[in-house]
């Protein structure tokens, strides 16, 4: 189980994500089931190694008992001889007795160191299957991040590609029913009545400027009219006279 979930984080962490995605025919909705797949392969990785993880630190545990058995029993093979070698010294008859303490004493840190160089091999591998799975799972947690960043990057991308769409469609929509030509249209009927009028103002001055003028013709004819019946007048008073 170990070694399959171990094969998974590699796999995966060796996976070519611009590959995956340029093969995609969906490439978010294939990022958020990666996505998936990666927290779920780490979350069982992570289950894996705290179990190797607290196995290592059993088999230490039993490691440094064995170790500190075998230095005890060496300390008490220690103390028995001291003792033994006293005794004879002295003459005692019990000499022999902690010599054979010391000599039990020596056979148990013996077996001690024998279990405990036993374990070393075991540690050396488990210490090595756990340093390979931290490995993994920090590929798997970085490549977890990659692939969050890529997912994010896409959304975003595709909600900036739906807005401009959403844009472009409204342009089109005002360039169809653009209300400011409409206005541009009433405006530009107003200025052609407002000139209509100009042009009546025009034609209705340029009228009475002639009338007036008619008037003015008429007046000097009439003065002209009456220096000339003056004139005759003036005439017939000189004949009478």
């Amino acid at each position: 189980m170990k070694q399959s979930i171990f094969a998974r984080v590699a796999q995966l962490a060796k996976a070519n994500l611009n590959a995956l995605l340029d093969s995609a025919e969906d490439p978010q909705k294939m990022l958020d089931q990666m996505v998936r797949d990666y927290s779920e392969n780490i979350r069982e990785a992570e289950a894996a190694v705290a179990t190797t993880i607290g196995n290592l630190r059993m088999a230490e545990d039993d490691h440094r008992r064995e170790v500190e058995d075998a230095n005890s029993w060496g300390n008490k093979a220690i103390a028995a001889s001291k003792k033994a070698d006293e005794f004879r010294a002295a003459g005692n008859p019990d000499a022999d007795k902690f010599d054979a303490l010391a000599r039990l004493a020596l056979q148990r840190q013996m077996a001690a160191e024998a279990t405990g160089k036993a374990l070393e091999p075991s540690l050396a591998t488990q210490n090595e299957v756990v340093d390979k799975l931290k490995g993994g799972l920090d590929q798997m947690r970085g490549k977890l991040g990659e692939l969050t960043a890529k997912r994010n990057q896409l959304v975003n991308r595709a909600r900036v590609a739906a807005t401009q769409s959403q844009v472009n469609d409204a342009l089109k929509a005002l360039d169809a029913g653009d209300p400011t030509s409409a206005i541009g249209r009433y405006e530009e009927n107003i200025r052609r009545k407002e000139a209509t009028v100009r042009g009546q103002q025009e034609l209705a001055a340029s009228s009475l400027d002639a009338q007036f003028a008619s008037l003015e013709d008429l007046g000097e004819q009439t003065e002209v009219e009456a220096r000339l019946a003056a004139l005759k007048s003036m005439d017939r008073k000189a004949i009478d006279y």
